[in-house]
């Protein structure tokens, strides 16, 4: 019997974002914003543990406070270097494939998350995400499916790269370089999805447009009903 890989949901989250400032905490429907993405996130079935990625910076210390309140592990790392705080976080806690999910991507859909682990089992296959490399609106939508890779090939990039400066993205480690086998998993859509469809947490009016499809969809709904 193969040993059983850990896959753990890796939830990275700064509170000093400038477009939004503290959005993790912001409140929906009552609910603080990472609260409502880790209950959804914990209705996926491959997934041991969900632990938030967030720094050393004394304006995190705010959101430590409230994951200690409601119980859910943490790890604080590099403020700059995203992908050494994702490595960090996978050796303390045994990791063997992240799943990433970024704090405020609250639509995220847990059907995913499991799609994902299902794929990176497969031993030839090192990262996943869920769009063409080119992105296309068409293919996907940015928000419902986060991206997702071994451990093994994380140390493998943090071994390489030359640069400490990863927070604004590091996608393109795994999917620009001929080291690693990647693949893109498509939604089987019914629905039609709008050309401008952009289902992330930016702005003042992200978090309207947000209140409005909690309210109306309850907390926990379906990829299909959001893009509905």
């Amino acid at each position: 019997e193969i040993n059983k890989m850990n896959a753990d949901i890796f939830i990275p989250a700064r509170l000093d974002s400038v477009r939004l400032p503290k959005k993790q905490l912001k409140i929906i429907n009552g609910v603080p914003v990472i609260k409502i993405l880790i209950d959804r996130l914990r209705n996926a079935k491959k997934i041991r543990d969900i632990i938030v990625c967030t720094t050393t910076s004394k304006i995190d210390d705010e959101l430590v406070s409230y994951l200690e309140k409601i119980n859910v592990k943490y790890f604080r790392g590099s403020k700059k270097d995203i992908l050494e705080r994702l490595l960090k976080t996978a050796e303390k806690f045994g990791t063997d494939i992240i799943i990433d999910v970024e704090g405020d991507k609250i639509y995220t859909d847990p059907y995913f998350v499991d799609e994902l682990v299902k794929n990176l089992e497969n031993p030839k296959i090192d990262f996943v995400m869920g769009q063409s490399n080119e992105f296309n609106p068409a293919e996907s939508i940015h928000g419902i499916i986060p991206s997702g890779f071994k451990v093994s090939a994380l140390k493998k990039i943090c071994q390489l790269k030359e640069t400490n400066d990863t927070e604004t993205g590091y996608i393109e480690f795994f999917t620009n370089t001929n080291y690693f086998n990647c693949k893109y998993i498509f939604p089987k859509m019914k629905v039609d999805i709008p050309k401008n469809l952009k289902l992330t947490l930016d702005y003042a009016e992200d978090l309207e447009f947000a209140e409005k499809i909690f309210k109306i969809l309850g907390n926990n709904p379906k990829f299909e009903e959001i893009v509905t």
